[in-house]
Order: structure tokens, then C-alpha cells, then sequence
């Protein structure tokens, strides 16, 4: 078994349960070194405390035979809550501020010029050279702000996932924050990119995921 890792079990659990989705109890086991009866406790203690549920497993490699149905174990809204959240009422309260000040132009404006902030910031992060490591250069700006993020690759193209996000809250009230993230992933990879969200946080899914596939740039006109 591995106890390299000083954070208690209940902590990793949490953690490995919020990077990777729901899992059964015999992966989680595995994934942190226990055994099935020392997850198994763990797990009971954590669904006690309202911080795990369980649900319905889904079909995994080959079919299912017939027989009792799997059993996977996901973070409860109290899990989830767990990790930081960004200040999310100071967040809730300026963005009531603004609105009830400025109007939706003002607010519009104040998501603007965090933008431009945040992409001066990454620029000077993310100098590359090339499309994937700024891409990666990316993501270990955005877990260092709190959004767990990691680059996947898959055939001929990368995914960007984030399975936190800090400012949810501030998101959930205005949707602006994510619309003016995704262009500014857009902008900081250029036209040598081409990004599009396929997990969305406030849509109902687990995380947030964006698909980055290299564009070839069109061959030059014969002169």
C-alpha cells in the first residue's frame, strides 16, 4: 500500500471521488491503497456525514451479466462544497452590487475588464513555445487558482478538464464568467486552436471540459 501522501483518507477519498467522477468501491480501494473493508468504512463514514451518496453504476467495458446492479459512490452538494469556493457570497454580494448600481452594461464591463486582466496574467504564464505547452502551461495556472485543472490527450487533440471550479456561485448568478473564460481560453491559444466546451459545471455535469484541437493553418495561394 502506498501512504506516501501526509493528507488524511477521508481528504483523498473526497479529492480522488471530485478529480475522476463516480467509482465504485473496489476502484476507490485500489486507487488509494486500501482494502476493500478499510474503504468500505470510510465510505460509510463520509455518506453519514452527508458527503458521499450512492447511485447507480453505469455499464463499464464489457456488459454487465445478469444480476444485482452496481453501485458507484459520488460527492453530495456538502462534498462538493468541501473545496474552496472562491469567497462565493463576498462574489454574490459585488455581483448584486454592481447590478444594483450599474445596471447589466455595468456588470458586462466589470466581466470585461477581468478578462483583460486575467489575460495579460496568462500570457505571461503560458509563453510556450508551441500550442501544447501553452495549453499545459494553462492548466497549472488554472489548479493554481484553485480549479483542479488537467490536459488530457486523446487522438489528435487535447481536452482541457477542470473538475473545480472556485467561483461557481459567482458563475451560477452570472453566466458572463463563463462565457468570457471560454474566450478567453480561445484568445490565449490562438488561431491555431480550436476550443469548444463539452462539460459544462452549470449544465448538470460533474466538471467543466473544453476540447482543443490544432487547426492546420490553410496553405498558402500558389503566387
Amino acid at each position: 500500500m502506498d501512504h506516501s501522501d501526509p493528507a488524511p483518507t477521508a481528504e483523498r477519498l473526497l479529492q480522488h471521488l471530485k478529480r475522476h467522477g463516480p467509482r465504485p468501491t473496489a476502484v476507490l480501494a485500489e486507487a488509494l491503497g486500501l482494502t476493500a473493508e478499510a474503504a468500505r468504512q470510510q465510505i460509510r463514514k463520509l455518506a453519514e456525514a452527508g458527503l458521499l451518496a450512492a447511485q447507480p453504476a453505469p455499464p463499464r467495458g464489457a456488459v454487465r451479466s445478469q444480476g444485482r446492479p452496481g453501485t458507484d459512490w459520488a460527492l453530495t452538494a456538502a462534498g462538493h462544497a468541501r473545496f474552496p469556493d472562491g469567497h462565493a457570497v463576498l462574489g454574490l454580494q459585488m455581483i448584486a452590487a454592481i447590478r444594483q448600481s450599474f445596471g447589466e452594461a455595468g456588470l458586462e464591463a466589470a466581466i470585461a475588464a477581468r478578462e483583460a486582466a486575467m489575460a495579460a496574467t496568462y500570457r505571461a504564464a503560458c509563453p510556450g513555445p508551441g500550442l501544447e505547452a501553452r495549453l499545459r502551461q494553462l492548466a497549472a495556472q488554472r489548479s493554481a487558482e484553485g480549479y483542479m485543472a488537467r490536459v488530457e490527450q486523446e487522438a489528435g487533440a487535447w481536452r482541457l478538464v477542470e473538475d473545480h471550479c472556485p467561483i461557481c456561485a459567482a458563475a451560477s448568478a452570472c453566466q458572463g464568467f463563463c462565457r468570457s473564460e471560454l474566450a478567453l481560453f480561445r484568445a490565449l491559444l490562438g488561431p491555431e486552436a480550436e476550443v469548444t466546451r463539452e462539460q459544462h459545471l452549470l449544465s448538470g455535469a460533474a466538471r467543466c471540459a473544453y476540447r482543443v484541437r490544432p487547426v492546420t493553418p490553410p496553405a498558402a495561394a500558389p503566387a
